[in-house]
């Protein structure tokens, strides 16, 4: 097994960029062979910046927190409920979402490969694609999400951890932080992270 700082490794700033610079580099290889255009290439960057994301999911989690109905369709049929608000499509044909709570916090993860709903969190990052990610966080979450994420859940609340698939995805339904009784949805919305959509972290007022 690698070492524990394996699954925060492949998100650091340094890792980033190196990344950026090698897909900046293909694609203007490909650009310069007639490959593709840069109109692709925006166009992509724009799907995937407005039209699918976190943000996307972010606004079905300020609709829930703020409409009781609206979050039990989305618990009894996160698919449904989504589509709902117009959200949907590629790797989000059967999601589930499972709600944090006092006594239960949940995180997700493929122990396959990387299974993510799409529709609402946008591509995987890349340390929830890592080997060291997929073995870790089913064996040892607690200690995962405390030495990789900063995130220390109370010994007094268990941890669920759940195995998306090709067939099936969960994401979170995290915890409404207090002190947000009088916020908008809008306000909301900007609160909620990728991060604790996936169950590696909380959202924070």
């Amino acid at each position: 097994m690698t070492a524990p700082h394996t699954v925060a490794a492949a998100a650091t700033p340094e890792h980033q960029a190196q990344v950026a610079a090698r897909v900046k580099a293909v694609e203007a290889i490909m650009i310069e062979k007639g490959l593709m255009s840069t109109e692709a290439v925006d166009r992509v960057a724009e799907i995937y910046e407005n039209e699918v994301g976190p943000q996307l999911g972010a606004k079905v989690v300020a609709k829930a927190w703020t409409d009781p109905e609206f979050k039990k369709r989305l618990l009894e049929n996160a698919t449904a409920a989504c589509a709902e608000v117009g959200i949907g499509g590629l790797q989000g044909e059967e999601m589930v979402a499972v709600e944090d709570t006092d006594d239960v916090h949940h995180v997700i993860v493929c122990t396959l490969c990387s299974c993510y709903p799409w529709p609402v969190l946008g591509l995987p990052p890349n340390w929830y694609k890592q080997p060291a990610y997929r073995a870790r966080i089913v064996r040892e979450p607690r200690k995962v999400l405390r030495e990789e994420f900063g995130y220390a859940v109370p010994d007094t609340t268990e941890v669920r951890v759940w195995d998306s698939s090709s067939e099936l995805r969960y994401w979170v339904l995290p915890q409404r932080p207090a002190g947000t009784e009088d916020y908008t949805e809008e306000q909301l919305a900007a609160l909620v992270t990728r991060d604790s959509m996936v169950g590696v972290g909380t959202v924070s007022a």
